[in-house]
C-alpha cells in the first residue's frame, strides 16, 4: 500500500463510524433495525371485525394474545415489545361504529332523535 492509501485509512474508518446508529432504549417507542422508534399502543385499543389497528404510520396486528407491527398490512411483521402492549382490548360488534355506517343502530326512537 502506498503512502496516500495509508493516509486515507483513518479517514475511511472515521467516515464509516459516522454511519453507525446506536438506538435509544429509553425513549417512548421501541427501536428496530437502525434506530427507528415504534410508538407504543394506547392504553385501550378498539378492534373491529379484523385484528388490525393503525397508528403513527404503522399497522399493528393482534393474533393469539400477541401484537406485531409493520409498515403495511402485508408485513413484514415484527413482534411488538410487551412494554408497548395496550392494557385493554375492546371489540366493536359487527355493524357498529364506522365500519358499517349504521348510525341508528340501538336507538329506541327509531332514528328520529329526542323530542321529535
Amino acid at each position: 500500500m502506498n503512502k496516500s492509501g495509508l493516509a486515507l485509512l483513518p479517514l475511511a474508518a472515521w467516515l464509516l463510524s459516522a454511519c453507525v446508529v446506536v438506538p435509544d432504549r429509553h425513549g417512548p417507542g421501541a427501536t428496530i433495525g437502525i434506530g427507528i422508534a415504534v410508538p407504543a399502543l394506547p392504553l385501550v385499543v378498539e378492534l373491529g371485525s379484523d385484528p388490525y389497528y393503525h397508528q403513527g404510520g404503522y399497522t399493528y396486528f393482534y393474533d393469539r394474545d400477541r401484537w406485531r407491527y409493520g409498515q403495511s398490512r402485508n408485513g413484514p411483521w415484527v413482534d411488538l415489545p410487551r412494554s408497548h402492549y395496550p392494557r385493554e382490548i375492546r371489540y366493536r360488534e359487527r355493524g357498529e361504529g364506522r365500519d358499517r355506517g349504521d348510525g341508528n343502530r340501538g336507538r329506541d326512537d327509531g332514528g328520529r332523535g329526542r323530542g321529535r
